[in-house]
């Protein structure tokens, strides 16, 4: 049974670790060593998601996948979509049709939120990713290059799922 658990401050670490150990098994086809530590510190350590938590408005939620944790996401308000800033699962969970049940709680609570779209940003050279967002029914909107510091750059897709109006119903 999947199940999605809202992330609270106390469980903060809890989620560090977690993405630090996926980050360094998916990333290591596609990313140097140099530019994961980089991107975990800057964006998945305790302090960094705990900013992100008080700051951006940003709600992180574990996959729980029969009762362990297999992965988790994050969400963040923008003007006229709901921005989903990271998806991951880990090694063992992927490619069993988890990841598309939690993108159905995703759409509902989006709806909740009050937003008709779904944006993302994906690594162009993420192929797999990319395929699995368009089986979704997200479309390409644009690629983007955003500077992030150290030398380092992510070279991504902005992609969006507009939700229909028979999923609104």
């Amino acid at each position: 049974m999947t199940d999605i658990i809202k992330v609270e401050k106390k469980d903060i670490k809890e989620l560090a670790a977690l993405a630090k150990d996926i980050w360094f098994e998916y990333w290591h086809a596609l990313l140097t060593l140099g530019q994961i530590y980089y991107m975990v510190n800057k964006f998945q350590s305790e302090i960094a998601l705990a900013e992100q938590m008080e700051y951006e408005n940003y709600e992180y939620y574990f996959v729980v996948e029969d009762g362990k944790k297999a992965g988790y996401f994050g969400i963040a308000p923008e003007k006229d979509y709901l921005f989903l800033s990271k998806f991951y699962m880990a090694q063992e969970y992927r490619y069993k049709g988890i990841g598309r049940l939690v993108f159905e709680m995703i759409k509902k609570m989006a709806l909740e939120k009050n937003f008709k779209k779904i944006q993302l940003t994906v690594n162009k050279q993420n192929i797999k990713s990319v395929e699995i967002y368009e089986k979704w029914g997200f479309k390409l909107l644009h690629p983007l290059v955003t500077r992030i510091g150290n030398g380092y750059e992510m070279d991504d897709y902005v992609m969006e799922y507009k939700i229909s109006e028979e999923e609104m119903a």
